[in-house]
């Protein structure tokens, strides 16, 4: 049987705006801190020449806007922004409100405009993202990313990594340190981990799950589901 989503209502992930309540940190945040917005003129201006590419064959009403909070390994609560792909809007702010129920520790979460859609620089910030177009290399097929259906979390201490001609390369090059999985260190994502288990409960597949390569920060929509959403893939 194949994988779906789990279908949230809406009801259920867009909280009552106007309600406070105390936070995991003890402070109080309005209710209405996790929320989901259409891509508006003024968030488009942020992105358009950046994520949003000249050549971006996704239009801009399949895209989502998220506003959630998230904390740090000190506690200390910020506020996050994300876009990503409609379809998967509601999972991603439901999975985002329960890792900040949960205290579970998210260095940062910026839009990858806010680097200037260079992933390796965002990567390095340990910047947790999703959406920015692109082509898989030497196909004019649109990445899971440059669809807004792949979400990559603590970059930095969850790198890329895959040996090619005999060369290993790891994405960001700064990361090659947390290769060692067996070690010890902080926003290691593992399968024991809660964002593993909570994005894999809402259907999305681990990247370090992959045998031909690894990608420890990496949860995707299946290719099988993506290709009901998008039969042409282009």
């Amino acid at each position: 049987m194949k994988k779906r989503l789990i279908l949230l209502t809406r009801a259920a992930c867009l909280l009552t705006s106007g309600t406070a309540a105390a936070g995991p940190d003890g402070a109080e945040h309005d209710a209405s801190s996790f929320w989901i917005s259409p891509i508006t003129d003024e968030i488009f201006a942020r992105i358009q020449g950046k994520s949003f590419k000249d050549d971006c064959t996704l239009p801009r009403e399949d895209l989502r806007y998220l506003h959630l909070l998230h904390m740090d390994l000190n506690g200390e609560t910020h506020e996050g922004e994300m876009i990503v792909n409609y379809h998967i809007a509601e999972d991603v702010l439901d999975i985002f409100r329960k890792l900040y129920d949960a205290k579970y520790p998210i260095e940062k979460i910026r839009l990858v405009d806010e680097y200037d859609a260079d992933d390796e620089a965002s990567m390095e910030d340990n910047n947790s993202s999703s959406f920015n177009f692109r082509f898989i290399s030497h196909t004019t097929n649109v990445s899971k990313h440059g669809r807004g259906l792949a979400v990559d979390i603590n970059t930095l201490y969850n790198p890329y990594t895959k040996v090619v001609d005999g060369e290993r390369i790891v994405e960001p090059v700064t990361g090659e340190p947390y290769l060692d999985r067996e070690a010890d260190f902080p926003y290691k994502i593992d399968h024991d981990d809660l964002c593993f288990k909570l994005f894999t409960e809402h259907g999305f597949e681990w990247g370090g799950d992959w045998e031909d390569r690894k990608d420890y920060q990496h949860f995707e929509i299946p290719t099988d589901l993506i290709n009901e959403w998008y039969p042409s893939n282009g």
